[in-house]
């Protein structure tokens, strides 16, 4: 918890305002007692209805004093409190936005959710009742235990046993609540990675009749959530009893053992009475500590899942040399090829293989690459390398003859277009999505690039035309509407260079041969990165790269692979009937 009150660090004013106060209110409570002392021994003693009167009055003045210090106290914690959980949530969600794709998938998007959500909002409580009571409860211990000594040392030193095994036992308690917390917390995960996951999927899990079958699932993660949080809620529980029961046989004992001292002239009746009541004091504010511990145990474990999050270094890190201005970018190291990979080698955190093995090629601007290989050949890493979402582990990438490390990040995604394997769309009309790609983009640029992608058709058919709105995820559209929208988001920019991640796979091989046409007739200048699972859709690019198990099986033509490649060869053979590879290989 220590590591995150740097979020405080703007709420300086109101985190001393508020114990402060709080501290007054409680230095104004411990002097009730003995105005009550006063009353019983002076005024009801003697029939003194005016100083009755007098002393009640300075009873309720101290009580409002009281009410108006709590009350500022109170808002300055708040204050401070949403201030504090403002700050993380905003640091914590830039802090993932800098995560490369291996950091997101490593940590995983559920456990990502309950962390800015449900932990912080823990550890936001947690900082909110430490400002309110943190000072307040020990300071009115402390104050009650050396008040009850200016009156009577020997009955004092009940105070001094009961004090200590209060504290013994809170700490006991705090001490076995903590883990179970944590424990608790990644329950909810679990429970939180179910819910996404039956939410996403629902279509498959209807497709496959497995409603039962994740229902029990859903059960039995919840159900092991509701044990756990049982068990750590006994134990918390356990806490107030227990000191209720010390601190009444305290009061027994002051008032058994006062009661005696009043019979000899040692004490009044009202010092006895102002015993009990400090004791009473004391009750109050460890009953309000315990819940402070309980609330503060659970910020405890949320803080620290959150400085799991906050820990993990980000890998893609721009370096000193990329800040270059971007009127300079194109001036930069000319070379002759736009994109170079030299030797490049990636693996993914904890595999044990490596995913892409010492890699080289070379492409010249407004070249057409296919990529083509089995499933798990590294396709979708390679081409994820390119505007960086992932570092190489050895060798390196070069774009117009310099190294993707040494461009700002801003500068190397806004020269790529990149359209990932799986189409993702935002709630938003259809106009909104595309101007994810370019926000300037006019309705003439928009509707350029959806007559490329082959989406003006079904665009102009919608009765709302680019105001259509889009569901989250795209789920009113089909999976071919859905994959050529996204590939009009990456044109509209007019990229230096289009990467295509197998984004027509959802297209029939009509509609697939007009996009291909399309790209090649419009993006000429363009450099475009083509994946496919499909021979069909790769055999007219310009330079083939064919991937095994993340090793380059082939590069060259379709002509030159279907002679010199077995690995294409057998996949063309696959796909592509005997007359056209024949005559291909002629």
């Amino acid at each position: 918890m220590r590591k995150l009150l740097k979020y405080l660090k703007d709420y300086k004013k109101e985190s001393i305002i508020a114990p402060l106060f709080k501290m007054l209110e409680a230095t104004f409570e411990l002097f009730v007692p003995l105005v009550m002392a006063s009353i019983i021994d002076t005024g009801i003693r003697n029939n003194n209805v005016p100083y009755i009167f007098r002393m009640g009055g300075i009873l309720l003045l101290l009580g409002v004093i009281g009410l108006i210090c709590s009350l500022t106290a109170q808002y300055y914690a708040a204050k401070a409190g949403v201030g504090f959980g403002t700050e993380l949530r905003n640091h914590m969600f830039r802090h993932i936005n800098q995560l490369s794709f291996a950091e997101l998938d490593s940590i995983g998007t559920s456990t990502l959710i309950t962390r800015i959500t449900s932990d912080i909002n823990q550890a936001q409580a947690g900082v909110n009742l430490v400002l309110r009571l943190f000072l307040r409860a020990p300071y009115i211990v402390a104050g009650a235990l050396i008040m009850a000594f200016t009156i009577n040392v020997k009955i004092a030193l009940i105070f001094l046993v009961a004090v200590p095994v209060l504290a013994v036992i809170i700490y006991g308690i705090m001490l076995f609540s903590i883990p179970m917390y944590k424990k608790v917390q990644k329950k909810l995960d679990l429970v939180l990675k179910l819910t996404r996951e039956n939410l996403v999927g629902v279509r498959v899990i209807k497709a496959f009749c497995r409603q039962r079958d994740n229902m029990r699932e859903f059960d039995t993660a919840t159900d092991d959530l509701m044990n756990m949080q049982l068990l750590v809620g006994k134990v918390s529980a356990l806490l107030n009893p227990v000191t209720y029961v010390i601190v009444n046989a305290a009061i027994i004992a002051i008032v058994w053992y006062g009661g005696i001292k009043v019979d000899t002239g040692t004490i009044t009746q009202g010092e006895v009475i102002a015993l009990v009541n400090y004791m009473t004091q004391i009750l109050l504010a460890l009953i309000a500590l315990s819940n402070l511990i309980i609330s503060f145990t659970k910020a405890m474990a949320s803080a620290s899942r959150i400085n799991e999050v906050l820990g993990e270094t980000p890998s893609i890190i721009e370096t000193e040399n990329s800040r270059i201005e971007k009127k300079e970018e194109n001036t930069v190291c000319p070379s002759a090829f736009k994109v170079q990979m030299k030797g490049v080698h990636f693996t993914y955190k904890d595999a044990k293989e490596e995913s892409i093995t010492d890699l080289s090629f070379s492409v010249k601007a407004g070249e057409t690459i296919g990529i083509i290989g089995g499933t798990g050949s590294g396709k979708s890493t390679l081409i994820n390398l390119l505007p960086r979402f992932m570092d190489v582990s050895a060798g390196e990438i070069l774009l117009d003859g310099k190294n993707v490390k040494d461009y700002p990040l801003k500068i190397l995604r806004e020269k790529c277009g990149v359209v990932p394997q799986k189409a993702v769309l935002f709630k938003g009309t259809i106009r909104e999505n595309i101007k994810w790609g370019k926000k300037d983009a006019t309705d003439e640029e928009i509707y350029k690039a959806l007559e490329i992608a082959q989406a003006r058709e079904f665009v102009d058919s919608k009765q709302e035309g680019l105001e259509t709105m889009v569901l989250q995820g795209g789920q009113n559209l089909s999976g071919g509407q859905r994959q050529r929208l996204t590939i009009a988001r990456a044109l509209v920019r007019k990229p230096e260079i289009l990467i295509l991640d197998d984004s027509s796979s959802a297209l029939d091989f009509a509609t697939d041969a007009k996009l291909r046409k399309a790209l090649a007739k419009d993006t000429q200048k363009t450099t475009v990165f083509l994946v496919s699972q499909r021979a069909t859709s790769i055999r007219h690019a310009d330079k083939i790269i064919v991937l095994e198990d993340g090793n380059m099986a082939g590069y060259g033509t379709h002509e030159e692979l279907l002679l010199h490649c077995e690995v294409y060869a057998e996949i063309c053979k696959s796909q592509l009937s005997g007359k056209e590879v024949a005559k291909d290989e002629k």
